[in-house]
């Protein structure tokens, strides 16, 4: 990439490791070496992937985050992303396998992916594992999620950009909850959507705040 004088590059990451090389199995010599540029936080610097995914495994949040993507969601990065942000279980994909990668900025190397083919597949997948279904929408019967007590056990799922959750994942869900809103807009972005919902999660069952 050409640096522009009155925009020059900002350095990604650290360097090469100085001084004496610590010791560990979790170190990765060709990063102590030749420098860490990945997009993980400092904790994480000069760690080897497994090492990073390990970690993230030993405490994972309870919640799980589900989006339709029947034609090509260009949310789906976004919320992978996000999803790594507030350390959900898994992200589930409920449609097409392919989903563009290039929101979620490297992370879905450290998220678990599943994806289910049908609503039906993974209905009967959050049922065996004993989640509750909470679909994010503007329902007629939508419930505030402000107002809501979100469940510690449960899989967050978002509708495709536009049309929104499908009547079959609707009709599955423990409860449908809407985001208040004060604009013109009739809807706000997918991606936004998890987000905000997500952040209601750690908020209530992180730093035990109450609704």
């Amino acid at each position: 990439m050409k640096e522009n004088p009155e925009f020059p590059l900002v350095p990604v990451g650290v360097g090469p490791w100085e001084g004496q090389l610590p010791e560990g199995e979790h170190w990765d010599a060709e990063l102590l070496a030749a420098g860490d540029t990945r997009n993980v936080v400092d904790r994480y610097r000069y760690w080897t992937h497994e090492a990073i995914v390990a970690d993230l495994d030993s405490r994972r949040h309870n919640f799980h985050v589900a989006i339709e993507n029947w034609q090509h969601d260009l949310n789906i990065g976004s919320v992978v992303r996000t999803a790594n942000a507030f350390m959900a279980k898994e992200v589930h994909i409920i449609g097409r396998r392919r989903w563009n990668r290039r929101g979620a900025m490297v992370t879905d190397r450290y998220q678990h992916v599943r994806h289910h083919p049908t609503v039906e597949e993974f209905v009967t997948w959050a049922e065996g594992e004993g989640l509750r279904i909470i679909g994010i929408d503007n329902f007629p019967d939508s419930v505030p999620l402000e107002t809501y007590d979100l469940p510690e056990n449960c899989v967050l799922v978002f509708g495709q950009e536009g049309p929104g959750l499908t009547p079959e994942v609707h009709a599955a869900a423990d409860a449908t909850l809407s985001i208040a809103q004060f604009g013109s807009t009739r809807s706000i972005n997918a991606s936004a959507a998890a987000a905000i919902a997500m952040h209601g999660w750690v908020r209530r069952h992180v730093f035990g705040q109450g609704v």
